[in-house]
């Protein structure tokens, strides 16, 4: 079976991957959107990060979970860490190369040093800029420094030790297995009225449903527009929430999943 992911070799999702099959069926493409339209055209299966404990959601995910129709079907934990690299010591550095989502990880130590950083596609693409520009620098991971025989000037210079990605594995059929932990859905109230949200979280309330993560995203629509992302626990009554959340609002239903474990 293929497993799709961002590329190129050696970043995040790749590593992920790599943990959850054979590498032989890792196919790497180079965009967020790239891997969902695959996944939803059947193609295979995808990995895409959600969200980060330090930057937060994956905008590019969140916009396809919305645009593509496709089911989550387990969720991954990794700890991340990232390097500093460069042909130069750090004081003769004119440039940093560093993917958006990296340098948010990492912005208490880039902020210090007052160098300009320089936005790329992913960490990977960091350490190609690298290798075309030896005067400057990039933010990579352990992996992709040695990928690409990148000197590593500072170690782990993340804002949080224990910095942790959150990524989802997605499919084009629904999680097959019974008894998932966990379900995920987009909210879209397309009005604004007072005490609408407090309407819309009260069908969770009184059933005791644990809301265990809430984001809010732009709708396109407009500014001032917006959709909700909520993970919710599958308690009893999880069923009957979300039919009653269904009768009061459009909801897109995103997949009910489980965790799976990985090893570092």
């Amino acid at each position: 079976m293929t497993l799709f992911a961002l590329g190129p070799e050696g970043t995040f999702s790749h590593e992920v991957a790599c943990k959850l099959v054979p590498p032989g069926e890792v196919q790497l493409l180079p965009a967020i959107g790239t891997v969902l339209s695959s996944v939803e055209q059947g193609l295979g299966e995808g990995v895409i990060p959600v969200e980060n404990s330090e930057a937060g959601g994956v905008g590019p995910t969140l916009d396809g979970l919305l645009r593509y129709d496709i089911f989550i079907t387990a969720e991954i934990y990794i700890e991340v860490h990232h390097y500093l690299a460069s042909f130069l010591p750090i004081d003769k550095v004119s440039v940093i190369y560093a993917h958006p989502q990296t340098s948010e990880q990492c912005s208490e130590f880039l902020d210090n040093l007052g160098i300009e950083i320089i936005p790329t596609k992913s960490n990977a693409a960091s350490a190609i800029e690298l290798l075309a520009d030896r005067m400057g620098a990039a933010v990579v991971s352990r992996k992709i420094s040695e990928i690409y025989d990148l000197p590593v000037i500072v170690s782990q210079i993340e804002n949080n030790l224990h910095n942790v990605t959150r990524f989802f594995r997605v499919s084009s059929i629904p999680y097959q297995e019974s008894r998932p932990e966990k379900c995920s859905i987009v909210v879209d109230p397309a009005i604004d009225r007072p005490g609408l949200l407090y309407e819309l979280l009260g069908v969770f309330e009184r059933r005791r449903i644990n809301l265990c993560r809430i984001e809010s995203r732009p709708s396109k629509r407009g500014i001032g527009s917006y959709v909700f992302f909520m993970d919710i626990t599958t308690s009893p009554g999880y069923e009957e929430s979300l039919g009653e959340l269904e009768g009061l609002t459009t909801i897109k239903r995103l997949g009910c999943y489980k965790r799976l474990e990985v090893h570092p």
